[in-house]
């Protein structure tokens, strides 16, 4: 999941700058760097929106398997989350 994240990151960095190139385009040069750039804009978003699917897909994967998991153990998951809780609270309670 990581690697999508750092993609999608890379991707939107790309975006900026491509649009920061569109931008700063001089009139005599617009229609080739015009062309170019929107070029490369769009295969970045392309790109960008191919891997946001795939990072819904596997939060939603992700749901689903918490959902699961806490449907088929809820007295366990209930007690581990009790426990995470207590902890957070004494340390947090801690550092105040």
């Amino acid at each position: 999941m990581r690697t999508e994240t750092e993609k999608l990151v890379k991707d939107l960095k790309t975006c900026a700058c491509d649009a920061e190139d569109l931008i700063k385009a001089k009139a005599e040069d617009i229609n080739d760097k015009t062309r170019e750039a929107r070029l490369r804009l769009k295969a970045t978003l392309n790109s960008a929106k191919e891997t946001c699917e795939v990072l819904e897909e596997k939060a939603v994967n992700g749901v689903k398997a918490a959902d699961r998991a806490i449907r088929t153990n809820p007295y366990p998951t209930l007690g581990i989350a009790l426990g995470i809780g207590l902890v957070l609270g004494i340390v947090i309670g801690r550092r105040s």
